[in-house]
């Protein structure tokens, strides 16, 4: 895996939020607003755990995929970032 792949992802999704050009769809799911993008986060996070429970490796990477990209819109449209959870994620391996 490739470190850098989230932070280009990342990168990619924050300037179709600021351009919002109109054939991307981060910048359709982003003009259906703040509920939506939190709706799409469920419903990946669901399916997710339906593909786990069912055992189905396929699906579960491909559905942990898209809960990963949703992840990353609600994030950078909340004016956060993967990086910031990254940067989390490592204090909290340093405290234990």
């Amino acid at each position: 895996m490739k470190d850098e792949t989230l932070e280009i992802l990342s990168k990619i999704v924050k300037k179709r939020i600021v351009e919002m050009p109109d054939n991307s769809y981060v910048s359709k799911l982003v003009r259906k607003g703040k509920i939506k993008i939190a709706n799409k986060v469920g419903e990946e996070a669901v399916e997710t755990v339906s593909a786990f429970l069912a055992q189905e490796k396929k699906e579960l990477i491909e559905e942990s995929a898209d809960l990963i990209f949703h992840l990353i819109v609600l994030l950078e449209y909340s004016g956060n970032s993967f990086e910031d959870v990254i940067k989390v994620l490592e204090k909290r391996m340093k405290d234990d």
